[in-house]
């Protein structure tokens, strides 16, 4: 396996340290992106750069995706020169974050090519992307996914969830609102704590020992919001989108999702407010500026 040649588009935060994993893991690897100096950063490593996702499908029999929207995935996927017009691609690896509905809509499209298609989306950030501890969610037929996991592996621990596309979506979407829901509640506590004239160091210190702790407690806070640095590495845009499509697949589903609505506001809130570019840790700047205290370390 360590030969085989792979393809990989999306290249940015989280696909440029995955692709270098696969670098060092031996593989060969053609990479595309629309920014060019993230492609630059990993063809300086060895890594070959395809003119487009067309020329790409032309060459390599297996193709990761790494992309930021359902839209940007389905036009990759079965667009107008996307990898459904390629001529060698076999296999297509969805690594993103698109929502059962998207994923069933793709496999469907690449499917009339005869092209497989894996739905397996990523969780653990940027972190868990540069040091290689992700959880790879993955549902298609279990041959295959046996056959891929020792790409999947080069990323972290793989988990299968099932044969059809959208189960590992499902899987993540519900993974995503509990991450988001930890960032919005946290924000709320702690904003609450400072106002009533607490430390927030000590209050981090003391929920993480006791049975409030989270991903929120544990990492965003002391990491990027204490030292008012904001540098999660995941926009509050993407966490929405992630959020949004977890409550409207919970409608579609008949499910319960009342709590997970009001993580879509608040985040919709802070879109609104701090900037369509703000980064996830900063959902509570928008606490802070209806309570008036600041949380600083």
């Amino acid at each position: 396996m360590a030969t085989q040649k792979l393809g990989f588009i999306g290249v940015g935060n989280m696909g440029g340290p995955m692709s270098g994993h696969l670098l060092k893991a031996g593989y060969e690897l053609v990479v595309f992106d629309t920014s060019d100096a993230a492609v630059g950063k990993l063809t300086a490593q060895g890594a070959k750069r395809a003119a487009s996702v067309k020329q790409m499908a032309d060459e390599v029999e297996t193709i990761l995706l790494c992309l930021p929207t359902p839209a940007i995935a389905e036009q990759v996927g079965i667009g107008a020169a996307g990898l459904v017009e390629g001529g060698k691609v076999k296999t297509v690896v969805d690594l993103s974050t698109i929502g059962p509905r998207t994923a069933v809509a793709i496999a469907t499209g690449l499917a009339k090519k005869g092209i497989a298609y894996v739905d397996s989306p990523i969780s653990g950030g940027v972190t868990g992307a540069v040091k290689a501890t992700l959880a790879v969610m993955t549902s298609c037929p279990r041959p295959l996914f046996e056959t891929l996991e020792p790409v999947l592996k080069c990323f972290g621990k793989t988990f299968y969830l099932g044969d059809k596309p959208g189960m590992a979506q499902t899987m993540k979407l519900a993974n995503n609102i509990l991450s988001a829901a930890a960032v919005a509640m946290t924000s709320e506590a702690v904003v609450m704590g400072v106002k009533a004239g607490l430390d927030p160091k000590v209050m981090l210190d003391v929920i993480n020992s006791g049975s409030g702790r989270n991903t929120a407690t544990e990492d965003k806070f002391p990491r990027c919001v204490l030292p008012r640095t904001f540098n999660v590495g995941f926009k509050a845009a993407l966490a929405y989108k992630d959020v949004r499509l977890c409550v409207d697949e919970a409608e579609q589903l008949g499910a319960p999702m009342v709590v997970g609505s009001a993580v879509r506001e608040m985040l919709a809130i802070t879109l609104a407010t701090v900037g369509k570019d703000a980064d996830y840790s900063e959902v509570v700047k928008v606490c802070e500026s209806w309570a008036g205290v600041e949380v600083r370390g």
